[in-house]
C-alpha cells in the first residue's frame, strides 16, 4: 500500500510515525482505527450487551454468548460469604435472543456469570469453560474446559475460530478464565501476530496477562470486566476480585489493545464502582479517546 501512495506523486516525501499519523510534505492524513482495520480485517464485529458480563459477539454473521445471565431484577442469591441481588434487569431474555452458535464461559458456580435460566442455553451447544466447570456442567458433550494458555479450534455457524483461555485471579480456590478469540478474517498486525479479541472474564490485574500477550496476539478489541467487585472475607475485610477503572485502563495499555469495551460495571450491590466513576477512572489515565460504550440492548458495530 506504501508504494502505491509514494506512486501518486514524487514531490510528497511519506513518514511513518508512531502513533499512526502518516505525515507528507504538503498535508497530513491521520488514519484513524477504523481506517487502519479496513485494510488488514475482511470480517465484521457488533457487540450486542444484555447485562452484566452476558452480551453477543457477532463475528460475520456467528453469535457467541458471554456468561448467560437473564435473571429478572431484585433475584437473590445466597453463596455463603454473600448474598448476591441484581437490581437491573437484562436487556434481553432467552424468548429474544438470536440464535446462538457457541457460548464462553468465564466460570459457572457464580449466578451473576451463569444463572439457572442461562444454563439453559448450555444444552446441545458449544461451550468452552474451565476444567472444573466442564466437570460440574456434565453431562454435556458440547461443554469443553480448557487450561490456561490452551488453544483449541472451535468451529460455530460454520465459521472457523482459534479459541486460547487465559488466566483470570478471582475467588480463591475457583477457577475463573478468559479468552482470546482469533478468527481468519481479522487479518494480522503489520509484524505478523494475528489480530484478535481478548475477553478477560472475571479478574483483577495479573502481571501474566501483560507480560504473554502482546508477544503472541495484537489485540484490536479488549472487552473487560469491571465492577471493583468486592466479597467479603470470613477473617473480616473484603477481597477485591474484579477490576477498578485503573487496573483496567493499566492492562488495556499493557496489551497496547485498540479498542476497550467495558462491560459488568452495573446492576449488582458486590459492585463498588460503576459508569461514573469509571469513566473519571479512564479519563484520569488518558484512555478514555479508546473506550467503546455499549448501551444494553443495542448492537453496536466495532468495526
Amino acid at each position: 500500500m506504501l508504494g502505491h501512495l509514494e506512486s501518486y506523486s514524487q514531490d510528497l516525501t511519506l513518514f511513518i510515525l508512531p502513533d499512526n499519523v502518516w505525515q507528507l510534505h504538503n498535508s497530513t492524513i491521520i488514519l484513524l482505527y477504523n481506517t487502519i482495520m479496513a485494510f488488514s480485517n475482511k470480517s465484521s464485529l457488533t457487540i450486542t450487551h444484555i447485562g452484566t458480563a452476558t452480551a453477543i459477539i457477532d463475528v460475520d454473521g456467528v453469535n457467541l454468548l458471554t456468561d448467560p445471565f437473564f435473571s429478572p431484577a431484585n433475584t437473590e442469591w445466597d453463596i455463603g460469604v454473600t448474598v448476591l441481588k441484581n437490581t437491573d434487569t437484562p436487556a434481553m431474555s432467552l424468548e429474544t435472543l438470536p440464535p446462538i452458535d457457541a457460548i464462553l464461559l468465564s466460570h459457572e458456580d457464580h449466578p451473576d456469570n451463569l444463572d439457572e435460566l442461562g444454563r439453559r442455553l448450555l444444552d446441545g451447544r458449544k461451550v468452552l469453560t474451565t476444567i472444573d466447570g466442564a466437570k460440574k456442567l456434565a453431562p454435556r458433550p458440547g461443554v469443553r474446559g480448557l487450561q490456561p494458555w490452551e488453544t483449541v479450534t472451535l468451529v460455530a455457524g460454520g465459521r472457523t475460530f482459534r479459541v486460547t483461555a487465559t488466566p483470570c485471579q478471582h475467588l480463591p480456590g475457583g477457577e475463573c478464565t478468559g479468552f482470546i478469540l482469533e478468527y481468519d478474517g481479522f487479518g494480522t498486525s503489520s509484524d505478523g501476530r494475528p489480530n484478535a479479541l481478548y475477553i478477560s472474564g472475571d479478574t483483577v490485574y495479573v502481571e501474566e496477562l501483560a507480560e504473554t500477550i502482546p508477544k503472541k496476539w495484537n489485540i484490536t478489541v479488549a472487552i473487560m470486566n469491571f465492577g471493583n467487585a468486592q466479597v467479603p472475607m470470613p477473617g473480616g475485610g473484603s477481597l477485591q476480585v474484579t477490576m477498578d477503572g485503573k487496573q483496567g485502563a493499566r492492562l488495556f495499555r499493557d496489551l497496547k489493545a485498540d479498542v476497550l469495551v467495558p462491560m459488568h460495571f452495573e446492576s449488582w450491590g458486590h459492585f463498588t464502582q460503576f459508569g461514573n466513576e469509571l469513566r473519571r477512572d479512564f479519563q484520569d489515565d488518558g484512555v478514555n479517546d479508546k473506550v467503546c460504550w455499549l448501551t444494553p440492548g443495542e448492537p453496536k458495530k466495532i468495526f
